[in-house]
């Protein structure tokens, strides 16, 4: 099972996106509030569309209280801010991925804490970052893709050639 946790977000489209990747791929979704947004906002629900209730969401109203409740080990955290890229990590079954809030990212004494587990995905040097729906899609299948996708259909309706 893969972990995705999005720290405070401010956009709704978003985290939206971000939960249709998660039902998609069987991920959790965790949200650190505040949210810049309300969850039960139409237009979360409508990135999301029909894919809402495959969707296994968990909600704390902190960044303490989330690792008091869940005990989370295993962190990955993505930031432009990082050493190294995300193809160095190895990624575990029930491992963690936090991304930050998309106007300044995760706070900085989270990643100093946890600096050895800070991992970026490669943009060139003018660029700020990419967009967070995005992130959250390149790294979670970089996760599922080192574990062999487990639970997801690898093959459409084409027929091989």
């Amino acid at each position: 099972m893969l972990n995705i946790v999005l720290v405070e977000p401010e956009i709704h489209m978003n985290t939206g996106n971000i939960a249709r990747t998660c039902a998609a791929t069987r991920s959790r979704l965790h949200l650190i509030e505040p949210l810049g947004f309300d969850i039960s906002d139409k237009a979360v629900k409508r990135a999301g569309l029909d894919y809402w209730p495959m969707v296994d969401l968990h909600v704390y109203p902190s960044l303490p209280e989330f690792f008091r409740q869940t005990g989370a080990q295993d962190l990955w955290l993505a930031t432009a801010k990082a050493p190294r890229p995300y193809t160095q990590a190895v990624f575990r079954d029930n491992c963690w991925l936090f991304f930050g809030k998309e106007s300044t990212g995760l706070p900085e004494d989270f990643r100093l804490a946890h600096a050895d587990r800070c991992i970026r995905i490669p943009i060139r040097e003018e660029a700020r970052c990419l967009n967070l729906a995005n992130s959250v899609a390149v790294l979670a299948y970089e996760a599922l893709r080192q574990w062999e996708f487990p639970g997801l259909s690898l093959c459409g309706g084409m027929e091989p050639r």
